[in-house]
């Protein structure tokens, strides 16, 4: 993600875990809110992304682990393809 240029949705949506947990740096925090204000649906992806954090919350008595390294090897290969593929 660069300054130079608006983010996509394609971008937002690649970097929506960093944004939510906080780790998104002030820079691209800040593309990414400028985009957010432009975008009804990236804000309403964006919704459903924490709606679902907290029901799995709910459901599971903790914060989840949003961790890549949590995730399933063949869950990052699929990710990693199908974005080969765009």
């Amino acid at each position: 993600m660069s300054s130079n240029h608006y983010i996509t949705c394609e971008e937002l949506v690649g970097f929506v875990l960093d944004y939510v947990d906080g780790s998104l740096p002030p820079p691209q925090r800040t593309e990414f809110d400028r985009h957010l204000s432009v975008c009804p649906s990236c804000v309403a992806y964006l919704n459903g992304y924490r709606t679902s954090l907290e029901l799995a919350r709910e459901a599971f008595g903790a914060q989840p682990e949003l961790s890549e390294h949590s995730l399933p090897e063949s869950l990052k290969a699929a990710i990693r393809a199908a974005r080969a593929k765009s």
